[in-house]
């Protein structure tokens, strides 16, 4: 059995109501939601959160709300790995046991029901312990530069004369979703572990949503990818 879980607390100091603001016509989580029921692959697709708004729009988006968020996962210091576990030790009380599972963020509505279907697949047939979705850096880390008593230089000397094309590509987390085993998630407490394989996705998918800037760009990307055909 496959549950997609969708993590959305309440509180939300640079964007007030963040996952419930309004993106594109309408509340954020909900492209979540569709994604992860587009796809056809889960039995269940929840939202654990603490608050009672973001319940009452996950319910009226198609999503299950079985129990509200504890206090312990509910504070700054709560970490992803904190929620899911409380989320799947919760079904096991209620005698429900999922095999695979993926954690989608609120905040992430280039996630297409395609996308979360291709990296479930990777999981079970590549035999991973968890499949993310990763970006290409834009400009090669290793060229970094770095001030120091005011003076700006490499902070890698020996890559300062290579050419980026000759440098290893280096990825980091899109940010959007976690597709994982639970058996080895439960024993692990992490979602990357050293069997975990990436998913490339293109940097026009990707955008960090921290404030009003990243919110304003990432609906330009969205309306963009719309256009195309992409979404």
């Amino acid at each position: 059995m496959n549950i997609a879980i969708i993590t959305a607390r309440g509180g939300s100091k640079r964007i007030p109501h963040k996952n419930i603001k309004e993106f594109c016509g309408k509340p954020i989580i909900e492209y979540s939601i569709e994604a992860a029921r587009q796809a056809g692959i889960f039995d269940t697709v929840m939202v654990s959160t603490d608050d009672n708004k973001i319940a009452e729009i996950a319910k009226n988006a198609g999503a299950e709300v079985p129990f509200m968020r504890s206090t312990e996962t509910s504070n700054d210091y709560a970490t992803t790995a904190d929620v899911l576990m409380e989320v799947l030790e919760k079904y096991k009380e209620r005698g429900i046991r999922y095999e695979n599972a993926c954690c989608i963020y609120p905040t992430a509505p280039f996630v297409t029901g395609n996308k979360l279907r291709q990296a479930m697949e990777m999981l079970v047939k590549e035999k991973k312990d968890s499949v993310m979705p990763v970006v290409p850096f834009s400009f090669p880390p290793l060229r970094g530069m770095v001030i120091n008593d005011g003076k700006l230089e490499y902070k890698w000397q020996e890559y300062a004369m290579k050419r980026s094309q000759d440098l290893e590509e280096i990825y980091h987390d899109c940010g959007q979703f976690y597709a994982f085993r639970v058996a080895p998630f439960e024993k692990e407490k992490k979602l990357v572990t050293d069997n975990t394989a990436g998913m490339i996705i293109s940097e026009l998918e990707v955008q960090d949503i921290d404030n009003e800037t990243d919110w304003q760009l990432a609906e330009m990307k969205y309306r963009l990818l719309k256009e195309k055909g992409r979404l």
